[in-house]
């Protein structure tokens, strides 16, 4: 009885619904209406309204977006038989269209995400076996041996913890291969790391062949261990200690449990942060999907693995041969296949691991194209939406995961559709100014308030639009690519620990630059139809305003592009631990201050350094987080800088054992609690009047600033062309 009646409601609720959006009114009703749904959803907000107050401004603003869908599908489109308006036209429809339904699913995902869980505290007398494997192809020993030595130390019985590096740098086809050089370095590489895990006492795996990727390596390991349960880890995301304290015992309340997911923290901002130097007050890209869309995803359990930093069951694995690998992205691909074969999962929202992103530009899209390759693949070979097992909310929740990365093709068409009018008058878009400011303009301010609604604090305003469209440019052919052919696809490791010595502009940055110069005659051909055309004025000054934001993301994209030097090889950490600094025979009371994977800087209290001491060897000594007595870890003095009664020291490493590895580990990635406590300092909400004019200042500085990076690029070439001239002519 109940349930029919519950359906009687819904049934009754939206005929009102339709009935409303569909109702004829005129352009005033409608201009009062648009205001009056936003005033009401600025006002919850400025409340702090929450709970059911927040699902009622989003019903508010979802009825604006969805009578400007009834008005944009019956009022706007070009005549069919003007094809070339009508097929610009349509494109442009349905690019809109595809965000409308992108809006829908984020709306079922995270309007009322899952609370972060609670901490789970595992059952000492039942801890399982776990594996740890650590997948690598190409990275240097020095980053794995902080890796591995960081899984080594977390609180875990030794007896029952198993580390594995999984080599697939150093397989046996590598050694025998026909080229020389590469043989000879795979050689190398495997003898090296052998050596490493003897010393740091964890197993070495490699194979014979590199088939499947890294979906083959982890199932190579899965062959040779025996661990209930396998955690996965990048080589570059080095655990805290309490990584497996917090994620194996959720194992014992659910049978059918196939993985406990935790986020992705990066010590290192991505080219976007480091360039426009947001990363230490703005919430990083990722934090909104590991902030808020995996806890949405969690709510109808389809939070799905993300490649590291996560715990799986091997019976779960067992029981549909392993890991998936199909696709390029295997971790998406395995989630999917055990979610449809009837397992569960978990998302813990706690940042248990510490790792490294793409410092260039470059490499950010060569990961970002992978992504969307595989995600590709997903949509080709598996379709979510028809995968037999899945739950209905599963199958939404793995379309929007897919699905989201076709935004190139919408983000292109935005981008070009005013030029459209602009340089070629067609009139793709049927409508005046006054429904353009009654309809569309409420449509987008809706859509950012909603938006702003549902990641707040994760996202700032104008920033998912601006990530979107620098890796549209470089994404588009690459979705292309594997529409065409999506068997062709091969997986490529991403590049990271990099380092930008020299200020530059990206190899891959020249697209940029045309397209805004392209913006730019735009702004001018808008100005000159204001003038010429008078009676075409209101179309013009809409059609112009478009082009002006996306002028605004593409200058913004300039400064992206133009790639900052950095003096320092990584990123540092604001710590404050006790420790004693030996130098030339002599002990001193100090702290640490910051570290970094490559040395830290102390702070010597009530004595100046003699400047002489550059360059001395020195060691600390401290007290780890896993013990009671001091340790002592080697460095050489890099700078000396006296600061009244205080010296400020800088310190490299000189790591001579898998001891000393140990101990920039536990200086570096034992405590968890600093990467929740950084995240945390960056998540506030600055709203979207203050954040548009933040991000307008942001677009104006770093426009200037990339074509200053574009101007001085060009010396170089023209000294050039003048030195040959010289020379020919002499």
């Amino acid at each position: 009885m109940r349930k029919a009646r519950s359906v009687i409601i819904w049934a009754v609720v939206s005929l009102c619904m339709i009935v409303l959006i569909t109702l004829p009114v005129n352009l005033q009703t409608q201009l009062i209406t648009s205001i009056t749904v936003v005033t009401v959803m600025a006002l919850i907000k400025i409340l702090k309204g929450e709970g059911t107050w927040r699902l009622v401004a989003l019903a508010f603003g979802t009825s604006i977006v969805l009578r400007y869908v009834y008005w944009r599908t019956t009022n706007t489109l070009p005549p069919l038989n003007q094809l070339e308006n009508f097929i610009p036209g349509l494109l442009l429809y349905l690019a809109e269209m595809y965000s409308v339904a992108m809006l829908a699913l984020s709306l079922f995902i995270v309007a009322t995400p899952l609370p972060s869980r609670p901490s789970r505290a595992a059952n000492p007398g039942r801890l399982p076996h776990v594996d740890v494997f650590v997948p690598s192809y190409n990275e240097d020993a020095g980053l794995l041996g902080n890796t591995l030595a960081a899984a080594k130390a977390m609180d875990y019985p030794a007896e029952k913890l198993h580390v594995w590096l999984l080599d697939d740098g150093g397989t046996l086809q590598k050694r025998n291969s026909g080229k020389l050089l590469e043989a000879q370095a795979a050689a190398a590489r495997h003898i090296e790391l052998k050596q490493l895990c003897d010393d740091l006492d964890v197993h070495y795996l490699t194979r014979d062949r590199n088939e499947h990727a890294k979906a083959g390596n982890l199932n190579n390991g899965m062959k040779h261990s025996t661990g209930e349960l396998i955690a996965v880890f990048d080589a570059d995301h080095a655990p805290a200690r309490d990584f497996l304290l917090e994620t194996v015992g959720y194992f014992e309340d659910d049978p059918k449990l196939f993985l406990v997911q935790t986020p992705h923290f990066f010590i290192n901002p991505d080219p976007l942060e480091r360039n426009l130097r947001t990363f230490d007050k703005m919430p990083s890209e990722n934090e909104m999907f590991y902030g808020i869309i995996q806890r949405g995803l969690d709510k109808w359990n389809a939070a799905f693995f993300c490649g590291s930093a996560a715990v799986l069951s091997r019976k779960a694995l067992e029981s549909q041969n392993g890991f998936s690998g199909i696709s390029i992205t295997e971790d998406c691909e395995t989630a999917l296949a055990l979610h449809g074969s009837g397992w569960n999962s978990i998302y813990v929202d706690k940042p248990l691991i510490a790792g490294l992103q793409p410092a260039t530009f470059a490499s950010f899209i060569g990961q970002r194209s992978r992504w969307a390759q595989g995600m590709m693949q997903i949509l080709r070979f598996r379709f979510p939406l028809l995968k037999r097992g899945l739950t209905i909310p599963q199958r939404f929740c793995y379309m929007s995961s897919t699905l989201f990365w076709l935004f190139p093709f919408p983000r292109t068409i935005f981008l070009f559709a005013p030029l459209f009018y602009l340089f070629f008058d067609l009139e793709i878009f049927t409508a005046s100014g006054g429904e353009f400011l009654a309809y569309t303009l409420a449509y987008m301010l809706v859509n950012l308030m909603m938006q702003n609604y549902l990641y707040g604090s994760f996202r700032w305003p104008w920033i998912s639009e601006l990530y979107e469209y620098v890796q549209t440019v470089h994404l588009l052919p690459a979705v292309v690519s594997v529409m065409l052919n999506p068997r062709k696809p091969t997986f490529k490791v991403t590049a990271k620990d990099e380092s930008i010595a020299v200020s530059r502009l990206s190899e891959i940055s020249r697209p940029f630059f045309v397209i805004f110069a392209v913006q730019i005659v735009a702004l001018i051909i808008t100005i000159y139809k204001i003038y010429a055309e008078p009676y075409k004025a209101d179309v013009t000054l809409v059609v112009g305003g478009w082009n002006v934001i996306n002028l605004i993301m593409a200058g913004c994209a300039l400064g992206v592009v133009s790639e900052r030097g950095e003096r320092a090889l990584s990123r540092r950490v604001r710590v404050n631990r006790r420790c004693e600094f030996g130098v030339s025979g002599k002990w001193y009371a100090a702290s640490i201050e910051d570290v970094s994977v490559h040395g830290a800087r102390l702070h010597i209290f009530n004595k100046q350094l003699d400047e002489m001491l550059v360059g001395a060897l020195g060691e600390i000594r401290f007290r780890p987080y896993s013990g009671a007595e001091l340790e002592t870890l080697p460095l050489i003095v890099r700078n000396i800088e006296p600061s009244g009664d205080i010296s400020n020291v800088g310190c490299q490493y000189v790591p001579k054992s898998a001891l000393d590895h140990r101990l920039i580990a536990d200086l570096m990635f034992a405590n968890s609690d600093q990467w929740t406590e950084f995240q945390a300092s960056r998540r506030r909400n600055p709203g979207l009047i203050r954040g548009t004019i933040w991000f307008l200042g942001l677009s104006l500085y770093q426009t200037s600033r990339g074509l200053i990076y574009f101007f001085r690029s060009m010396r170089p070439e023209r000294e050039a062309q003048q030195k040959a001239a010289k020379v020919n002519a002499g």
